[in-house]
């Protein structure tokens, strides 16, 4: 007897089935907007999707006056260079040090517990101090990210490291493999699609400090434009923002997994 466990979608079938949610979120909302409408044509909670495009057609028309730049596009790309300078750094903080800390057991002994408890800090929390420290400009908003998102990096690269079979460094050595030689030659082939699914799963949370830190002290970017407009109850403005944030996310997410099934096919990356 077959069990549900055992059938698989096809491609046509995935692809339906995972617009299907989405489909049904639109559909209430439309229902829900156009209920609200009725008892309120002035109502600002859920505007009609007219209003949607007419906002949007605005703002991607409109130039910022202080960049001279097309205010929605200006917006896309600080948040964006923010992001992958965050995503970025953390990436090559996790790698480097997650590596040497996981691999090296003097390392581990000293390093593991001060990152461990460097993880555990809420990061919007020392969001004051970064401000006061690194001042209001861009490496405030860039460090936030890598605090919140590096120390996690190299825990995961750490917990990678130490799950390689014990057996493979016992025949590197065997072999007559130098530390690095083994890092470079053992460690490193095996730890590194790993990296790429934890920058894949640290994007959320970098979009959040993005968010968070633009909302409080920026002259632009997708936070910044939500919180900005968010006292005029815009949410013809402030929901086609998110799903804009969503949408990018998603796409950086995909490029992602193409990238490391691209670059390491024997890892055997599966649908995620």
């Amino acid at each position: 007897m077959r069990r549900i466990v055992n059938y698989h979608p096809s491609t046509t079938a995935r692809i339906a089935l995972g617009a299907l949610p989405i489909a049904i979120a639109i559909a209430a909302y439309l229902i829900a907007s156009d209920a609200r409408l009725a008892a309120n044509p002035g109502d600002k909670i859920m505007p009609a999707i007219s209003s949607f495009y007419a906002a949007m057609a605005r703002l991607i028309g409109r130039v910022d006056p202080t960049a001279g730049q097309p205010l929605f596009w200006y917006d896309t790309w600080l948040s964006l260079a923010r992001l992958g300078a965050g995503l970025g750094i953390s990436a090559a903080i996790g790698l480097v040090l997650g590596v040497l800390i996981g691999f090296i057991p003097y390392l581990r002994a000293t390093f593991d517990p001060i990152v461990a408890a460097l993880s555990l800090i809420p990061p919007l929390a020392v969001l004051p101090i970064l401000f006061i420290a690194f001042g209001l400009g861009e490496a405030s908003k860039i460090i936030l990210i890598i605090f919140g998102v590096a120390p996690v990096m190299v825990r995961d690269m750490v917990l990678s490291v130490s799950a390689i079979p014990r057996e493979q460094i016992i025949k590197a050595q065997t072999l007559g493999a130098s530390t690095w030689q083994m890092i470079l030659d053992v460690v490193l082939p095996q730890v590194l699609p790993r990296l790429i699914d934890t920058v894949r799963l640290s994007l959320g949370a970098a979009w959040l400090f993005v968010i968070a830190a633009e909302a409080i002290t920026a002259e632009g970017g997708l936070g910044y434009r939500i919180f900005l407009v968010r006292r005029y109850l815009a949410m013809d403005v402030i929901l086609p923002y998110v799903v804009w944030i969503t949408l990018l996310a998603f796409l950086l997410d995909y490029g992602l997994r193409k990238l490391s099934a691209y670059a390491f096919p024997w890892n055997g990356l599966k649908e995620a």
